[in-house]
């Protein structure tokens, strides 16, 4: 594998996945929290844990979208696209299966940067100004930005 991809790679599953020499990762600072600490609203206007989730999720589709040409409007499974709504029904199982987006929405992403062919980083996306180097490395960036908030809100929950 070209050696720019695997950095790039690696940079998401080192935001993402696993440990990691900075500390916790996106995913692992969902682990083990619960439905309703994930809907706890440290004030208003504060985005809760499961918001974060799903916006991190949102993000990391509309990147996949840019990178493989499938820039479709409203194909994100929750609503409104970039903060969707809490759930009717936040439960366990609610809950779980919106951790499993964000993780499938990792999966489909990291697919899409391992086909994507070094040459193409450079190049600007057609829907922006950015190269799809750039985008991939922000989506590292931001899962790693929404992880420090959510381990914030977790300090908070316990003052």
């Amino acid at each position: 594998m070209q050696t720019e991809i695997r950095v790039l790679l690696d940079a998401l599953d080192a935001a993402f996945l696993g440990t990691s020499w900075h500390g916790t990762t996106l995913a692992g600072s969902l682990r083990g929290v619960t439905p309703p600490q994930a809907r706890w609203r440290p004030g208003p206007r504060r985005h809760t844990i499961w918001e974060l989730a799903l916006h991190t999720a949102y993000w990391k589709y509309v990147v996949t979208r840019r990178i493989t040409g499938d820039e479709v409007r409203g194909g994100f499974p929750r609503s409104p696209s970039n903060w969707p709504s809490m759930p009717g029904h936040p439960d366990a199982k609610t809950w779980k299966a919106d951790v499993q987006l964000l993780k499938r929405m990792h999966a489909e992403l990291r697919a899409a940067v391992a086909a994507l062919p070094a040459m193409r980083l450079r190049k600007r996306s057609p829907s922006g100004k950015w190269t799809y180097g750039q985008l991939v490395s922000g989506v590292a960036a931001h899962d790693l930005y929404h992880t420090g908030q959510i381990q914030l809100i977790k300090r908070l929950m316990k003052r």
